[in-house]
């Protein structure tokens, strides 16, 4: 078991439930109607792969877990707080650049190497 990344995973998980109740609660009075949405869809992909560290760190951990679950932090960072700073930009005290468009995708990268190198580490375990 790797404590580290189930600390992670679980850091992760209760985030994903604050800023959940968070996003259901206080946003749904500022937030424009076309933008909770995508709030949520931070939520739910952060959560998914929180539970995915908890779990990750409970198998035997080799390089490619390590590689997977370092993949799968980064793409919670890059890809749910991306969506979390495009759903509320217009209530943020900055103005958000282009730059913040393609940080999605590239996290939406990061996830999916993650599940590769889960992969590569069952394959290979």
């Amino acid at each position: 078991m790797n404590k580290s990344i189930q600390l992670r995973g679980i850091i992760f998980a209760g985030l994903a439930v604050i800023l959940g109740a968070f996003g259901a609660h206080a946003l749904k009075e500022v937030l424009p109607a076309d933008r909770l949405p995508i709030f949520e869809t931070g939520v739910r992909y952060q959560l998914i792969h929180a539970i995915a560290l908890i779990v990750l760190s409970l198998v035997t951990q080799n390089t490619w877990t390590k590689r997977a679950a370092w993949a799968l932090t980064i793409g919670i960072i890059l890809f749910s707080g991306s969506l979390y700073l495009i759903a509320t930009n217009s209530i943020l005290p900055f103005t958000l650049g282009a730059w913040i468009g393609p940080v999605t995708p590239i996290g939406g990268l990061f996830f999916i190497s993650g599940w590769f190198c889960w992969g590569m580490a069952a394959y290979r375990g």
